[in-house]
């Protein structure tokens, strides 16, 4: 699955992401081994997606269990707006999330309800969400880290 993709993009994503968390949290998103933290990511036992800065953003990276967690194909989950990973009515409280990660740079207390595609509704517990930087510092999007869940 991994071999597939862009090596080169999710090598600089790889990198966004854990530099990004260590900033605003002070703490490692993966303990990877140099050369490994690309797999190792892909390939961890909790969530990670993260989306760009388009106007409505769109998903650019979600490891397997994200994948696995939404139900989707890397092609499928790499469409999707995220607003989208959100019913309808939560619509509103994610994008009031979303604005207090950008005045804040992360939050790590989130909580609120997520469909796969097949339509399972799931809560997402204590989230950690926050923004990515790149290597100039400069603002890239957004991402989240899942570690807990429950399927309603």
């Amino acid at each position: 699955m991994i071999h597939s993709l862009d090596q080169a993009f999710l090598a600089r994503q790889t990198h966004i992401l854990c530099a990004s968390y260590e900033h605003w949290t002070g703490m490692p998103l993966i303990d990877a081994a140099p050369g490994l933290a690309v797999q190792q990511l892909f390939a961890a036992p909790f969530a990670v997606v993260s989306h760009d800065t388009q106007a409505d953003p769109v998903f650019n990276y979600a490891n397997i269990q994200a994948q696995q967690l939404f139900g989707m194909s890397w092609e499928e989950i790499t469409r999707l707006p995220s607003r989208c990973s959100a019913e309808p009515m939560d619509r509103d409280a994610r994008a009031k999330l979303m604005d207090r990660v950008v005045r804040h740079g992360y939050v790590d207390d989130y909580s609120g309800v997520r469909i796969a595609k097949d339509g399972t509704r799931f809560e997402i517990r204590n989230v950690t969400v926050w923004n990515l930087l790149d290597e100039r510092r400069v603002y890239c999007g957004q991402a989240a880290l899942i570690r807990q869940w429950i399927v309603l």
